[in-house]
């Protein structure tokens, strides 16, 4: 069943709250009004202030097809809006329904053929989404119940459906949730926002028929306007480099341990020092070579699944469970490479 109330989990957003700060303090005035709207709106869903409620418990049962639904909350900040789009019906000729509709199956369906995952409950729990939330809104999050859209500026940011990874992110946190259930603070933190990262990124190079060396490693890649000196939200492959904008800011993401950043905004910096581990996961994937879900993808996979990583595995620890999942799946070579790959972002496993 689906969590509510006070067990309901916390709100999980692709867009960070120092990046919406800085285009509070350095954007256009219309820029800023959006900006500073959205970590309003974010707080208050956070704090389960929102607009609409939850449509409660959900019952599942395991299958092998997707169940989704769309809805959207037209430009509102009323959740979860009016259902536009179910399972199995025709494209709506809307192109936020369409992708968002798309985007859930293919995150269903790499779950399913790559993992034998039946949802992000593993048991077939239905997947909704409402779209055209709020004005211009500047975000997408999972709210523990449902993927939730904003349409986006259209100066600096495209509407949030346009990127498969960013779906594919936010549902993972689901899988965290009902997996390892790595804290949302400091090093766990960081740990839980780069594993949605590291499936995320997954879910586009299977769609894309992608292997280790061809993909990109960004995040959010279209999602920023050509106004922006950028390319995506995040790059797995040399973190920090995403993009360097006097609105947006710079990347502040690094990609060795010696460069962890210790604040306590972001939850003591969970999108800033997952950059660490999302490094170790590309050093690894690049380096077994071919399809990434395959052996990487499986190993992290299996290290969430355990059931032996404790909720506020740090770094070291969540490497030397990735260690462990590779020897025992694939054997001391991959599990030699796993750990060479943590060696380079100065984490021992």
């Amino acid at each position: 069943m689906t969590l509510v109330g006070a067990d309901r989990p916390q709100l999980r957003c692709i867009v960070p709250p120092y990046l919406l700060e800085s285009i509070a303090r350095q954007g256009s005035p219309a820029q800023r009004e959006r900006a500073g709207r959205a970590l309003v709106l974010d707080a208050a869903h956070r704090a389960g202030r929102a607009h609409g409620g939850t449509a409660g418990p959900v019952a599942t049962a395991t299958g092998d097809s997707a169940r989704r639904t769309v809805s959207s909350a037209a430009g509102t900040e009323t959740l979860p809006g009016q259902r536009v789009r179910a399972e199995g019906d025709p494209a709506a000729g809307d192109a936020a329904v369409d992708e968002a509709y798309d985007g859930l199956g293919s995150t269903y369906d790499f779950y399913l053929g790559s993992y034998d995952r039946h949802s992000v409950d593993d048991r077939g729990l239905p997947l909704q989404a409402t779209v055209h939330y709020g004005a211009d809104y500047d975000n997408a999050f999972w709210n523990g119940e449902r993927m939730v859209f904003g349409d986006g500026d259209g100066e600096l940011f495209h509407r949030f459906t346009v990127a498969v990874d960013v779906i594919g992110h936010e549902l993972t946190h689901a899988v965290t949730e009902n997996t390892a259930a790595l804290a949302y603070r400091d090093q766990p933190g960081a740990l839980n926002e780069s594993v949605s990262d590291v499936f995320g990124s997954l879910v586009k190079q299977r769609g894309l028929g992608q292997d280790a060396g061809d993909a990109d490693w960004l995040i959010g890649a279209g999602l920023l306007t050509d106004q922006v000196h950028g390319v995506a939200l995040r790059s797995m492959k040399a973190p920090g480099t995403a993009y360097d904008d006097p609105v947006l800011g710079k990347d502040p993401q690094p990609a060795h341990l010696r460069d962890l950043v210790i604040t306590t905004d972001d939850d003591g910096g969970v999108h800033i020092n997952s950059g660490i581990p999302n490094h170790a996961f590309y050093l690894a994937a690049t380096a077994l070579g071919g399809p990434a879900w395959e052996v990487a993808g499986r190993v992290w996979y299996d290290t969430l699944v355990s059931g032996g990583l404790p909720t506020d595995a740090d770094f070291a620890v969540f490497a030397a469970a990735t260690a462990r999942s590779a020897q025992a799946r694939f054997g001391s070579d991959v599990e030699q490479t796993v750990r060479t790959a943590w060696d380079a972002v100065g984490v021992t496993a």
